[in-house]
């Protein structure tokens, strides 16, 4: 399973926002921070307001806040509204059905199972949960510093 740049994006301005809730945060804020494009995160904050997640403040001093309490924030509900499609496979589009094992392949129900125990996990965590120590021992209550989406692989 891996979550698309957009889902990633999302994730990271709520744990931002999180952290930072003593003040309202801007778009520039969070793309410097984590070194991604302001135009792209535009759209996130956008879907984020519009889902009442977050809360903008518009005007010179404006910027970002979270408009409901971290432990409201349900990390599976996130990932659910964020992610167009949980297709694992060709197969489980509908509208694209050329498989020569359709009929008798177990691979879909078995990559269906995986998807929903993986947002079962998430279902069970709350934003405030990501920026704390309690999931992982590894919060975010300290400094955060950038995730850098694609770690370079050494050639030997």
């Amino acid at each position: 399973m891996r979550l698309t740049a957009y889902t990633d994006y999302t994730l990271r301005t709520l744990m931002h926002l999180a952290t930072n809730q003593d003040h309202l945060v801007t778009i520039q804020d969070i793309a410097d921070l984590h070194s991604v494009s302001k135009n792209h995160l535009m759209k996130v904050v956008h879907q984020l307001g519009l889902s009442g997640m977050v809360d903008t403040v518009r005007g010179r001093n404006g910027g970002l806040k979270l408009s409901k309490d971290p432990k409201q924030i349900n990390i599976g509900e996130v990932v659910r509204n964020s992610e167009s499609d949980f297709f694992m496979a060709e197969c489980f589009d509908h509208s694209d059905t050329c498989c020569a094992y359709a009929s008798a392949c177990a691979l879909k129900g078995v990559l269906s199972s995986a998807t929903a125990a993986y947002l079962a996990v998430l279902d069970g965590v709350t934003l405030e949960d990501l920026v704390s120590k309690k999931v992982g021992g590894a919060g975010l209550k300290a400094k955060a510093s950038p995730i850098h989406l694609h770690a370079k692989i050494k050639q030997t």
